[in-house]
Protein backbone atom coordinates (compact mmCIF):
# COMPACT_ATOMS: atom_id res chain seq x y z
CA UNK A 1 0.00 0.00 0.00
CA UNK A 2 1.48 3.42 -0.93
CA UNK A 3 2.00 6.02 2.16
CA UNK A 4 1.93 9.31 1.04
CA UNK A 5 3.29 11.53 4.28
CA UNK A 6 3.51 15.04 3.90
CA UNK A 7 6.40 17.13 6.95
CA UNK A 8 7.63 20.39 7.45
CA UNK A 9 4.34 22.48 8.65
CA UNK A 10 4.18 25.24 11.20
CA UNK A 11 3.49 28.51 12.63
CA UNK A 12 5.47 31.34 10.75
CA UNK A 13 5.41 34.80 10.99
CA UNK A 14 3.97 36.96 8.08
CA UNK A 15 6.75 37.69 5.37
CA UNK A 16 8.49 34.35 6.51
CA UNK A 17 9.49 31.27 5.11
CA UNK A 18 8.87 27.11 5.63
CA UNK A 19 9.64 24.26 3.43
CA UNK A 20 7.09 20.99 3.25
CA UNK A 21 7.96 18.01 2.22
CA UNK A 22 6.24 15.12 0.84
CA UNK A 23 7.67 11.44 0.36
CA UNK A 24 6.29 8.59 -1.22
CA UNK A 25 6.81 5.09 -0.20
CA UNK A 26 6.12 1.30 -0.62
CA UNK A 27 5.50 -0.67 -4.26
CA UNK A 28 5.94 2.20 -6.22
CA UNK A 29 6.70 1.75 -10.13
CA UNK A 30 6.40 5.51 -11.65
CA UNK A 31 5.40 8.73 -10.18
CA UNK A 32 3.58 10.81 -12.49
CA UNK A 33 2.18 13.51 -10.62
CA UNK A 34 2.91 15.33 -7.37
CA UNK A 35 1.24 18.46 -6.00
CA UNK A 36 0.46 20.40 -2.90
CA UNK A 37 -2.92 21.36 -2.21
CA UNK A 38 -4.66 23.33 0.80
CA UNK A 39 -8.06 23.24 2.57
CA UNK A 40 -9.35 25.75 5.22
CA UNK A 41 -12.16 24.39 7.20
CA UNK A 42 -15.49 24.41 5.50
CA UNK A 43 -13.65 25.46 2.31
CA UNK A 44 -13.13 23.20 -0.83
CA UNK A 45 -9.41 21.86 -0.98
CA UNK A 46 -7.73 23.74 -3.73
CA UNK A 47 -4.78 23.64 -6.15
CA UNK A 48 -1.76 24.75 -4.96
CA UNK A 49 1.03 23.60 -7.17
CA UNK A 50 1.51 20.56 -9.03
CA UNK A 51 4.61 19.09 -10.60
CA UNK A 52 4.18 16.45 -13.30
CA UNK A 53 7.15 14.01 -14.63
CA UNK A 54 7.79 15.52 -17.96
CA UNK A 55 9.07 18.58 -15.94
CA UNK A 56 6.31 21.03 -16.30
CA UNK A 57 5.00 22.59 -13.12
CA UNK A 58 1.28 24.46 -12.42
CA UNK A 59 1.14 27.29 -9.91
CA UNK A 60 -2.44 28.63 -8.33
CA UNK A 61 -2.53 32.62 -9.51
CA UNK A 62 -2.34 33.34 -5.69
CA UNK A 63 0.98 31.92 -4.72
CA UNK A 64 2.91 32.44 -8.21
CA UNK A 65 6.26 33.87 -7.61
CA UNK A 66 6.39 33.48 -3.88
CA UNK A 67 5.79 29.45 -3.86
CA UNK A 68 8.26 27.20 -5.69
CA UNK A 69 7.83 23.18 -5.91
CA UNK A 70 10.55 20.74 -6.75
CA UNK A 71 10.90 16.97 -6.90
CA UNK A 72 13.81 14.46 -5.89
CA UNK A 73 12.62 11.50 -7.77
CA UNK A 74 15.55 9.61 -6.48
CA UNK A 75 13.63 10.21 -3.52
CA UNK A 76 9.92 9.70 -4.50
CA UNK A 77 9.58 13.43 -2.79
CA UNK A 78 8.34 16.43 -3.23
CA UNK A 79 8.83 19.67 -1.67
CA UNK A 80 7.05 23.36 -1.38
CA UNK A 81 9.01 25.92 -1.00
CA UNK A 82 6.65 28.74 0.62
CA UNK A 83 7.91 32.57 0.70
CA UNK A 84 6.59 35.84 1.54
CA UNK A 85 4.12 33.85 3.33
CA UNK A 86 0.80 35.64 4.09
CA UNK A 87 -1.90 35.41 7.04
CA UNK A 88 -4.01 33.92 3.70
CA UNK A 89 -2.13 31.35 3.42
CA UNK A 90 -3.22 29.78 6.61
CA UNK A 91 -4.55 26.40 5.68
CA UNK A 92 -3.90 22.65 5.85
CA UNK A 93 -2.00 21.47 3.25
CA UNK A 94 -1.80 18.05 1.84
CA UNK A 95 0.06 16.44 -0.41
CA UNK A 96 -1.33 14.96 -3.44
CA UNK A 97 0.75 12.02 -5.93
CA UNK A 98 -0.84 9.89 -8.93
CA UNK A 99 1.37 6.61 -8.80
CA UNK A 100 1.55 4.05 -10.58
CA UNK A 101 2.02 0.64 -8.70
CA UNK A 102 2.98 -3.01 -8.42
CA UNK A 103 2.79 -6.08 -10.73
CA UNK A 104 -0.50 -4.76 -12.24
CA UNK A 105 0.93 -1.58 -13.11
CA UNK A 106 -2.39 0.06 -11.62
CA UNK A 107 -2.30 3.94 -11.58
CA UNK A 108 -3.79 5.50 -8.07
CA UNK A 109 -4.33 8.73 -6.92
CA UNK A 110 -2.69 9.53 -3.40
CA UNK A 111 -3.26 11.40 -0.65
CA UNK A 112 -1.00 12.35 2.65
CA UNK A 113 -2.93 13.47 5.78
CA UNK A 114 -1.86 16.70 5.68
CA UNK A 115 0.54 19.44 7.59
CA UNK A 116 -0.94 22.53 9.42
CA UNK A 117 0.47 25.77 8.13
CA UNK A 118 -0.48 28.86 10.56
CA UNK A 119 0.39 32.32 9.52
CA UNK A 120 0.62 35.09 11.98
CA UNK A 121 2.44 37.36 14.05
Amino acid sequence: QVQVVESGGGLVQPGGSLRLSCAASRDIRTIYRMGWYRQAPGEQRELVATSISNGNTMYADSVKGRFTISRDNAKNTVYLQMNSLKPEDTDSYYCNAEIVTGPSAYRGNYWGKGTLVTVSS
